[in-house]
C-alpha cells in the first residue's frame, strides 16, 4: 500500500511568463501570482546570482524597476521557458511551502506529485529543466503536460473524440495555437510573441510618440484598462504617468483606447495570420468541427477585449 496517497494531495502548476498558478485536486485554484522573484544581488565566481530570495510573486512584482543596486526582481521565465534556472526554483519551492503551511491544506503536503503546463514548441532540454526545478524545488514526481492540452481539458472539452478543436491560448511569452483530436494535438503553432509583447508594444509606442518613458508595470495597467483588439462601443481614455524622455522629469498624459488599438494591431495581427496559416494545414474534416464548435481562447492575452 502506498501510504503516500493518504498525505498528500496532488498539484497543478501553470508555470507562466506572466503569472503562476497552482491547483490543488479537490479544492481548485489555491495560489494566482505573478512570476516574479526578488532576490540580493551575490555574484559566484560563474556569474550565477546565489543571493538570499527576498520575495516571490505579488510581493516581487512591487519592486520590478524600484529596487537599490544590491537587490534584483527578476522574471525567471522568457519566451514560456526557463531563463533563470536558480529564481524558478525558488518561486516553485516557494509556492509548494505556501500551500503546505495553508490552513485550509489538511492533510499537510509533503511532497507532492506535481503537473506542470509547458508550451507545445519546447525543447527536450527545456523540458528537463522544468522538471528538474520542480524535483529540486521538493516534488516527488513531476509531470509535464502541453498547455494547449491542459487548456482544452480546463474547458471541459471532450479532447478524446474525434472531434476537431481549435484552441488559442495567449499566454505572457508564448501564444499556442492548437488543433486538438482524439486525445492528441494534430496541428500547431508555438509563437514567441504574447502578453509582454503587449506591454513593450505599448512602451515603445508612447516613447515614439509623446516622448514618454514608462515601465512595464504601468504598461501592463494600460493594456487592462483600455487595451483591446477591436473598437470599444465607446472609446476610453486612463492616464499614463512616466518621465519626459527630454527633460527628464515625471509626466502624465491622457491616452485613448483608439492609440493603443493601434499600437497593439502588429501582434494581434500576427497571431490571426498564424491561425489562419494553421487551418490551411487542417485536414478538412477537423475545420467542418471547428466552424461548429468555435474557438476557445485562454490565457491572460485572450482577455484583450475583441
Amino acid at each position: 500500500m502506498n501510504l503516500w496517497h493518504y498525505f498528500t494531495y496532488d498539484l497543478g502548476i501553470d508555470l507562466g511568463t506572466a503569472n503562476t498558478l497552482v491547483y490543488i485536486k479537490g479544492k481548485g485554484i489555491m495560489i494566482r501570482e505573478p512570476s516574479v522573484v526578488a532576490r540580493q544581488k551575490k555574484i559566484n565566481q560563474q556569474g550565477e546570482n546565489i543571493g538570499k530570495v527576498l520575495a516571490v510573486g505579488t510581493e516581487a512584482k512591487r519592486m520590478l524597476g524600484k529596487t537599490p543596486d544590491m537587490i534584483e526582481a527578476v522574471k525567471p521565465l522568457k519566451g514560456g521557458v526557463i531563463s533563470d534556472f536558480d529564481a524558478t526554483e525558488a518561486m516553485i519551492k516557494h509556492y509548494i511551502c505556501k500551500i503546505h503551511e495553508s490552513k485550509s491544506v489538511i492533510p499537510k503536503i509533503a511532497k507532492p506529485r506535481v503537473v506542470i503546463g509547458i508550451p507545445s514548441g519546447v525543447t527536450e532540454v527545456e523540458r528537463r529543466a522544468v522538471q528538474e526545478a520542480a524535483l529540486s524545488a521538493g516534488a516527488r514526481k513531476a509531470y509535464l503536460i502541453e498547455e494547449p492540452m491542459a487548456a482544452a481539458l480546463g474547458a471541459s472539452l471532450a479532447v478524446e473524440d474525434p472531434q476537431g478543436q481549435l484552441i488559442i491560448d495567449i499566454g505572457g511569452g508564448t501564444t499556442e495555437i492548437s488543433v486538438i483530436s482524439l486525445g492528441g494535438i494534430v496541428v500547431e503553432r508555438c509563437l514567441r510573441i504574447a502578453g509582454d509583447d503587449f506591454d513593450e508594444a505599448i512602451v515603445n509606442f508612447l516613447r515614439v510618440k509623446y516622448g514618454l518613458i514608462i515601465g512595464g508595470v504601468t504598461a501592463e495597467e494600460i493594456k487592462i484598462n483600455i487595451g483591446s483588439a477591436w473598437t470599444f462601443p465607446e472609446e476610453k481614455q486612463f492616464v499614463a504617468r512616466g518621465r519626459n524622455m527630454e527633460k527628464g522629469l515625471p509626466q502624465s498624459l491622457k491616452i485613448r483606447s483608439n492609440e493603443i488599438r493601434e499600437a497593439l494591431a502588429p501582434i494581434v495581427n500576427q497571431i490571426i495570420n498564424a491561425t489562419a496559416d494553421l487551418l490551411e494545414e487542417t485536414p478538412p474534416e477537423l475545420v467542418s468541427d471547428i466552424i461548429k464548435n468555435g474557438i476557445v481562447m485562454a490565457g491572460g492575452g485572450s482577455l484583450l477585449y475583441g
